[in-house]
Formats: C-alpha cells, structure tokens, sequence
C-alpha cells in the first residue's frame, strides 16, 4: 500500500488513467465492430464509410498509447482488404 503523499497521488492517477485508458479502448473496439458488421452486411458503401470513420479513431489511439503502431496498422491493412475483396466479387 502506498505510504508517502506522492505514491498516493500516483496510486489515484494511475486508476484515473487506467479509466480512461479503459473507454478509450472500448471506444476502438466498437467503431472496429462496426466496420466488421457493414462487411458482414455486404454493403460495400457503408463499409467504406464505417472504414473512413474508424481510421482517424484508431491513428489517435496509437498517438495516445492505447495500442501499438502495428496493431493499428494491421487492423486498417485486415479491413481494407476485406473490403477489397467485397469489390471484387460484386464486379
């Protein structure tokens, strides 16, 4: 348990951010979903929109430190081309 005043604060920034680093998170996920489903849905225009609203998302949770460089762009590079492919089988 933390002793010193300073430790104390750490322990109540921490669970602050920890909170929020929490959201921030939950928020990805739920606009990643979204760009899942409008795939799922095979409705290529909606799941282009949803792709165009997720990307900005996901390049402020890497500018934050929520998740790695990598992982944002293997998410955006998965979705792309799933969406590539919708193209190719509807032409």
């Amino acid at each position: 348990m933390a002793n010193t005043k300073q430790a104390k604060k750490r322990v109540r920034q921490a669970e602050k951010h920890r909170r929020n680093n929490a959201s921030m998170r939950s928020m990805l996920r739920t606009y990643l979903k979204k760009v899942t489903a409008a795939i799922a849905g095979g409705v290529e225009a909606s799941a282009v929109d949803s792709l165009k609203e997720a990307t900005p998302i996901i390049d402020r949770m890497v500018n934050k430190g929520i998740i790695h460089k990598n992982k944002a762009a293997r998410h955006k590079s998965r979705l792309t081309a799933h969406i590539r492919k919708m193209s190719e089988k509807a032409a």
